[in-house]
């Protein structure tokens, strides 16, 4: 039996969603779990069946993971409204948040203060993710020994390759669905070339600063999965590399931005555009970066909502969604990696991680703080 559903109006999700945007620290892991937390368990606004469906199409389209799910949920009850004004409540703080940061880093020259802050934070987040993701994997897996042995495959992938491989996220889902129907797989699966399409480069011409911005973060919005794990790589590429936009500090110092910065890891966009063309250059950004995202879940989302209770898609679902848990668990550890340079970092994410089970009322944003100012002290100390 199904839990029952508790009525919320379309303004209580949008002030939901401008909460978490404004306080939601620790990327696409941490708000996808939050989202399960406060929405499923707590607040029962959102069925587990319909979460579950929205996380397997946020897994299945590329784009950013947590920006596209908050899109689905928005469209669940309350259809394309829902889904255009939780888009834009969900990325607007953080969006805001970075144009102020950018145009304090353009005045002042960087920010130096940055790494000190973001060594707290950033230990704090891995305790933080770590717990979301053990308590969403618990909830999604159950006692089905398929489902862990497709997670603890993709969280080893994810760790060996750092990045989310999106053959074995859709291959999971056919394995899955294959086991739970008893039926033999089939040779015409040629729509699985689909992704490869979607990675495609497409070059431009000599096009304006502001459209040759628009084609590369529409790119990078489109053709790209595996949320901000991916992307990451794919603007160094573009930004450093290819056209030389930014050099290597100023991007290191973006996607520093990014993790200190509550909201969506993907925002680093905003910061981007900002360092390159000002205030229409950080618009044009965001807008290209994030519309792919929001048609490719809105125009699928009524064919899942009609077929989604089919038996052979819930169990093709519920194998992508074992696979996206896993590589969010390998994406946990590839960040701890890169997080854990030294004894205080690791005890700040363990203390972080021991409260959040300890005590069930503390939350997330009084930990940054306190993350924040200990790292610091500490790297003052350090230094």
């Amino acid at each position: 039996m199904q839990p029952v559903k508790e009525k919320y109006s379309l303004r209580d999700l949008v002030f939901y969603f401008l909460k978490l945007g404004t306080i939601g620290f620790g990327g696409p892991p941490a708000l996808v779990s939050f989202m399960h937390r406060d929405l499923v368990e707590e607040r029962k606004w959102i069925s587990e069946e319909d979460y579950r469906e929205g996380m397997a199409l946020s897994q299945l389209a590329p784009g950013p993971l947590a920006a596209q799910l908050a899109i689905y949920l928005g469209y669940v009850d309350y259809k394309i409204l829902g889904a255009t004004v939780v888009g834009v409540a969900f990325v607007l703080p953080s969006f805001i948040m970075v144009l102020a940061l950018g145009f304090f880093y353009v005045q002042f020259g960087g920010l130096p203060w940055m790494q000190a802050v973001f060594y707290g934070i950033g230990a704090a987040v891995i305790g933080i993710i770590s717990v979301g993701t053990y308590k969403l994997s618990k909830k999604s897996l159950g006692k089905d020994w398929m489902l862990w042995l497709i997670f603890g495959l993709l969280a080893f992938t994810t760790f060996l390759f750092e990045k989310e491989i999106i053959w074995l996220i859709l291959a999971s889902g056919l394995l899955y669905w294959l086991y739970k129907t008893k039926r033999k797989p089939s040779t015409s699966n040629s729509f699985l070339l689909f992704p490869f399409l979607l990675q495609a480069s497409v070059s431009v011409g000599e096009y304006g600063l502001l459209k040759q911005l628009g084609w590369f973060f529409f790119k990078a919005g489109a053709f790209v999965f595996g949320s901000g794990l991916a992307i990451v790589p794919f603007l160094y590429g573009g930004v450093v590399k290819e056209h030389g936009w930014l050099n290597e500090q100023q991007f290191l110092d973006a996607v520093a931005v990014a993790m200190i910065t509550p909201g969506p890891v993907v925002i680093t966009v905003g910061f981007i555009g900002y360092l390159i063309a000002g205030v229409q250059g950080a618009c044009v950004a965001a807008l290209a970066t994030f519309l792919p995202c929001y048609l490719l879940t809105i125009l699928p989302a009524p064919y899942f909502k009609r077929y989604g209770k089919n038996k052979g898609i819930k169990a093709f679902i519920d194998g992508v969604t074992a696979a996206a848990v896993g590589a969010i668990a390998g994406a946990v550890v590839v960040l701890a990696k890169r997080q854990f340079i030294d004894l205080p970092s690791v005890a700040i994410a363990v203390t972080a991680a021991v409260i959040l089970m300890l005590f069930k009322k503390v939350r997330e944003p009084l930990l940054i703080v306190l993350a924040a100012l200990a790292g610091f002290v500490l790297r003052s100390l350090l230094d």
